[in-house]
């Protein structure tokens, strides 16, 4: 089986030694994952465990042939995350195929978490389900972890008033536009991440020059204007570039196509080929056709001052700055 993970970080750098594992898809890292990761790691310390978060790509259900759910974390982002919780935390990402796919809930149990992970303490979400077909269960793991020395132990589960903390949570309300719901699922703003490409120059020639995303995979919220904060991935270590006001849609104005796009304030730049991530603070208004280019132009304005004054408190030279979020 063949097990990817983040540069620096390997199954072999585990040393052998007894692990904690905290399996899950992570997606959204959001702060049920938070908290529960953040408990692996203490009592991983306190048991003199090393602490490890296994989870998988691409997600399992594209190994049988679905289309797996909005993704709200790419990979990278995901880890990035992850990592921040604590440094002491490892992530551990396994290549889930159809051949990893086939395997029975014992062998998965006996290759990557005996074997490979020398676990001791299981823990999962008590909806966890492994193995081909999904037969296996966490009462098959506790089982199974009795006959192999690991202790099995299943996650409570978190929420607040709104409901339980999950990753389906987050996704619907991103796809309402509620992104202050998602934000109190998440812990943070929703974001969009690409690269920037070369667009058709049309609003460079309404006077707001925008940088077009390419290869974005998160999950979209509805078309229309939002009030942005936009950091820089070039280097290992994401910068703040700055904030303005974004467009996701078709531009039905111009029947230009889809997009996303935005206009930074205060920026004069080349971001070509740059990787941009794109967090989404504020829903502006929705996308609509405008009867000629001075009309949407004005309403470019408009929105340009809206999002300035909602995104007030975080105006200033972001230059040298950690990231956003």
């Amino acid at each position: 089986m063949h097990a990817a993970s983040p540069p620096g970080e390997t199954i072999d750098s585990l040393g052998g030694r007894p692990t904690l594992v905290a399996i899950g898809n992570f997606d959204g890292v959001h702060l049920g994952h938070q908290s529960v990761l953040l408990d692996a790691v203490r009592e991983a310390s306190a048991r003199n465990l090393v602490p490890v978060a296994l989870t998988f790509d691409p997600h399992p259900t594209v190994s049988v042939g679905r289309p797996p759910p909005a993704c709200l974390t790419r990979l990278d982002r995901k880890l990035e995350l992850m990592r921040r919780i604590d440094p002491r935390l490892h992530t551990v990402v396994e290549h889930f195929d159809a051949a990893y796919a086939a395997q029975s809930p014992e062998q998965f149990v006996t290759r990557t978490l005996c074997a490979r992970l020398h676990a001791a303490v299981v823990r999962v979400g008590e909806n966890f389900r492994f193995g081909a077909g999904r037969v296996g269960d966490l009462p098959a793991l506790t089982v199974l972890g009795e006959r192999l020395g690991f202790e099995a132990r299943c996650e409570p589960l978190l929420g607040d008033d709104h409901g339980r903390y999950s990753s389906t949570r987050a996704r619907d309300c991103i796809q309402r536009g509620e992104l202050d719901g998602a934000r109190g699922v998440l812990g943070r703003p929703h974001c969009l991440t690409g690269v920037v490409v070369e667009g058709q120059r049309l609003a460079r020639s309404l006077g707001f020059p925008t940088a077009n995303l390419a290869w974005v995979v998160e999950a979209l919220p509805p078309h229309g204007a939002y009030a942005v904060a936009v950091d820089c991935l070039d280097s290992d270590t994401p910068t703040r570039l700055g904030i303005g006001v974004a467009n996701i849609g078709i531009r039905p104005t111009v029947d230009a196509g889809f997009s996303v796009e935005a206009h930074l304030f205060d920026f004069d730049g080349d971001l070509y080929g740059r990787q941009l991530r794109v967090h989404l603070l504020a829903w502006l208004r929705p996308e609509r056709r405008f009867e000629g280019l001075d009309t949407l132009r004005a309403q470019i304005a408009r929105d340009a001052l809206d999002a300035r004054l909602r995104l007030h408190q975080l105006a200033g030279d972001p230059s040298a700055s950690p990231a956003w979020y």
